[in-house]
């Protein structure tokens, strides 16, 4: 009867510690969001060129209207290496996410076997009591071990593995906006370098002819040699400009091959057309700066990151408190000495259990975890102002972005008044010149201008394009591409299946909706 007793309350004390370790104890702060200084409205907001209404960014870079433009940027989303590292991060932490899941049960769990041949020092005190010094010894059994969650020092695990988990998935976002607004910046570079060497190659032609009207005129004895060598020295310096820009053209190509993911090409397939400086609409949709906490990624990867290490301070927390167990191990074991032997093991009477709880307490360690506690909780700070200075960054980044693009505009409606008007000027001064009523340095001035004021405006069109390219990047815009896609290719899936086991790990999931973090409690 005593016996009994003594189980029902060894089962009672057992079912209390496991209720008490599945019950609401969670040391450590609940996260919330931190407060954050966002704008009402833009500083452009005034502007007609600017709408304020929503907008969809998914496919930002159609306002552009060019099918190579388009073309791109999906071969660079299929093909881009960084992005499918990117991809694979997201995988990484998904199985972060079941480790820190399968520590909430029994963490050790174990089968253990052994066969020995001991040999007994003749002088140690077992000695004294058995003249069996050599014997064999088996031993076959599980063992088990489960350090129960009293604290909720494994749920702030997987709150925090599940933070950083969706913080990968942001980071990945947040590569697709930027791969998506470099490749458009790459073409749109390199569509204003190919007007540029257009542009430099018409006023060679140009000031080919001027040399030559020069030339004649020196023949026929109506100039000096002053004028032919004026006219082959702006041809020469002209001329010059053409390497330089064409080192540029072929280093953007080569820049853009590597975020198609292929080697450097002459993109000729891709880009065989002819194109112009890609033109942007004149406005531009931006909604309103609290819009960016839910759009931009990298926003939401910060407060992620901040909302995984707070449930870090609760893991550090729960070691200021004793740790309960319940261990167990049930083994058979035997031996050759006196009238056993090895083949005895498998007898019920072989048999050796014990099972039972316990805790652990570190009392003495010289403010080793308090001071853990300190670098946990000062590590989230460092994240909450992280957060709230991106927040800032991107409405800097969309206010320098609109103002850039708005103002480029009028730059080049000033500039192509004045390029018309180069124009003009040359052509009367060519006019004059071979009416002998101007010197040719008046001819010289008015290319140099002409070139001078063709190449700013080419340059300024580009500044326009990428201006507004900035904006979309501000705006987070570009990473909509992905939903309903899988991060990594099904070709790096089944490769990575071909070599490891990853269950249902690889399989397309759908992910949190944008700005999910763990809910204040």
């Amino acid at each position: 009867m005593s016996k009994l007793r003594g189980r029902r309350g060894f089962a009672g004390a057992l079912l209390v510690i496991t209720l008490l370790a599945g019950g609401c104890f969670k040391v450590g702060p609940n996260y919330g969001r931190p407060a954050t200084k966002v704008a009402e409205t833009w500083l452009e907001a005034g502007d007609q060129r600017v709408k304020t209404e929503p907008a969809e960014y998914r496919y930002w870079w159609q306002a552009f209207q060019d099918p190579d433009l388009d073309r791109l940027i999906d071969i660079a989303y299929r093909e881009n290496l960084s992005l499918r590292i990117a991809g694979v991060r997201v995988l990484e932490a998904r199985a972060q996410l079941g480790i820190a899941v399968g520590l909430l049960f029994p963490q050790t769990q174990q089968a253990f076997g052994s066969v020995e041949k001991i040999r007994v020092s003749s002088r140690s005190p077992q000695a004294v009591f058995s003249h069996n010094l050599d014997y064999r010894q088996s031993e076959l059994g599980l063992t088990a071990s489960w350090e129960l969650d009293f604290w909720g020092k494994y749920r702030r695990a997987i709150e925090s593995a599940g933070a950083t988990l969706k913080a990968t998935v942001a980071d990945y976002d947040s590569a697709l906006v930027s791969l998506t607004a470099d490749v458009a910046n790459s073409y749109i570079l390199i569509r204003t370098l190919e007007k540029r060497l257009a542009i430099a190659r018409q006023n060679v032609a140009t000031q080919e002819e001027s040399l030559k009207i020069a030339q004649a005129k020196f023949a026929g004895g109506t100039t000096t040699q002053r004028d032919v060598e004026q006219a082959k020295t702006i041809l020469a310096n002209t001329q010059a400009t053409i390497p330089s820009l064409e080192i540029q053209l072929r280093q953007t190509k080569n820049a853009l091959c590597v975020l198609l993911g292929q080697t450097p090409s002459h993109l000729t397939e891709l880009m065989a057309r002819a194109g112009d400086i890609p033109a942007p609409p004149p406005q531009v949709a931006v909604g309103i700066p609290a819009d960016l906490l839910r759009r931009r990624p990298d926003i939401r990867a910060a407060e992620l990151q901040a909302a995984s290490q707070c449930a870090a301070i609760g893991v550090a927390k729960a070691d200021l408190f004793p740790s309960f167990s319940l261990l167990g191990t049930f083994s058979f074991q035997a031996s050759d000495v006196g009238k056993f032997a090895l083949d005895h093991m498998f007898n019920w009477g072989a048999r050796s259990a014990s099972v039972g709880p316990s805790f652990t307490w570190n009392i003495f360690n010289y403010g080793r975890i308090v001071n853990n506690v300190r670098v946990q909780d000062a590590r989230f700070q460092e994240l909450l102002i992280n957060y709230q200075n991106t927040v800032l960054k991107a409405q800097q980044e969309v206010e320098d972005g609109l103002t850039a693009f708005l103002r480029s505009q009028i730059r080049a409606q000033y500039l192509a008044e004045s390029v018309a008007a180069a124009r003009r000027s040359l052509d009367l001064a060519l006019l004059q010149y071979r009416e002998g009523a101007t010197d040719f340095t008046t001819v010289l001035t008015a290319q140099q201008s002409l070139l001078s004021e063709q190449d700013s405006l080419a340059t300024t069109l580009g500044d326009i394009a990428r201006n507004l390219v900035a904006v979309y990047r501000a705006l987070g815009g570009g990473w909509q591409l992905r939903e309903g896609q899988d991060f990594v290719p099904a070709a790096v899936r089944a490769e990575m299946a071909k070599r490891t086991y990853w269950g249902g790990l690889l399989q397309p999931v759908s992910t949190a909706p944008p700005g999910n973090v763990p809910p204040a409690e």
